[in-house]
C-alpha cells in the first residue's frame, strides 16, 4: 500500500479539525488511511503559564500580532528542516490558490499549513522559516483554519483511490483552463425548461463539442482573466 498523504496544521483551535474533512469523499479517504491529519495546537509552545501566542504591534495599531519565538518553536517540531513537505500559511497577501498548485501539492508528500489569527504572524518567522504564502482569494477571514480546510479538502480529492472515477475529475472547472459546462439530468422538463437536445441525441461527438463551447462561453462571459490566459496558452501550443 502506498504511503499515507500527511497533512500537519498548526492552529489555535485543533477542535476544528477534521470538520468538514472528516465526511464524505476526505473523510472516507481518511478512515481508509489515504491520507493523515495532525491538528497541532500552537499554544503548546508558549513559554508562560498563560500560554501566551501574541503581543501587541511594534509602531502601535490595532489587534495583536503572532509572536515569532513561539511560531517558530511550533514549526520546528513538526516541520523539521530537512522536510519534503511545502511550509504554507494562510494569508489574505499571498498567491492564489490555484487547480494547477493544488495538484502539484497532491502529487507530493503532504502539507505543512500554518493559520494565522488576530494580525497573522510576525514577519521575520515567515521570512525565517521560508513559508510559502497562499490565498484563497481577496477576503479576510477571521483565521486561517477555513482557508486551511479548503486547501486540504482540494488536494485530498486528487490523491489515487478517493474519486471513484478517476475521469470525474477530468472536465471540472479549472482542470483544462476553463470553468466547468453546465450540468443537466431528470426530469426532461423542468418548470418549463427542457434538457438541451443535443444532450439526449446519443451522439457522443456532438455532446463533446457542445461541452467544450459551453465551457469556453461561460470562461468568456464570467472569467475574463481566465479566458485570457486560455487563449495564450492555446496560441502558445499552436507555435510549438
Amino acid at each position: 500500500m502506498a504511503e499515507a498523504w500527511e497533512a500537519t496544521v498548526l492552529t489555535l483551535f485543533p477542535e476544528m479539525f477534521p470538520g468538514p474533512l472528516g465526511i464524505s469523499l476526505a473523510g472516507r479517504a481518511l478512515e481508509a488511511g489515504i491520507w493523515r491529519l495532525d491538528a497541532v495546537d500552537i499554544r503548546g509552545f508558549a513559554r508562560d503559564k498563560h500560554r501566551t501566542v501574541d503581543d501587541t504591534p511594534s509602531g502601535g495599531g490595532p489587534g495583536m500580532v503572532m509572536r515569532a519565538d513561539v511560531m517558530a518553536a511550533a514549526v520546528d517540531a513538526v516541520h523539521p528542516a530537512q522536510s519534503l513537505k511545502p511550509l504554507i500559511y494562510l494569508s489574505p497577501r499571498g498567491a492564489p490558490l490555484t487547480q494547477a498548485r493544488v495538484r502539484d501539492l497532491a502529487a507530493g508528500p503532504g502539507v505543512t499549513l500554518v493559520c494565522g489569527r488576530f494580525e497573522g504572524l510576525d514577519e521575520r518567522v515567515i521570512e525565517a522559516r521560508g513559508m510559502e504564502e497562499v490565498s484563497l482569494g481577496d477576503f479576510v477571514l477571521s483565521g486561517g483554519e477555513p482557508a486551511a480546510i479548503a486547501l486540504l479538502d482540494a488536494a485530498v480529492r486528487l490523491l489515487p483511490g478517493v474519486m471513484g472515477k478517476e475521469a470525474s475529475g477530468e472536465d471540472e472547472s479549472f482542470e483544462s483552463g476553463l470553468l466547468e459546462y453546465p450540468h443537466y439530468t431528470r426530469p426532461q422538463i423542468f418548470e418549463g425548461r427542457e434538457i438541451p437536445a443535443v444532450l439526449t441525441s446519443g451522439d457522443h461527438g456532438k455532446i463533446k463539442a457542445w461541452r467544450r463551447a459551453m465551457a469556453e462561453a461561460l470562461t468568456k462571459e464570467r472569467r475574463p482573466d481566465l479566458w485570457g490566459n486560455f487563449l495564450k496558452r492555446k496560441a502558445k501550443d499552436s507555435r510549438q
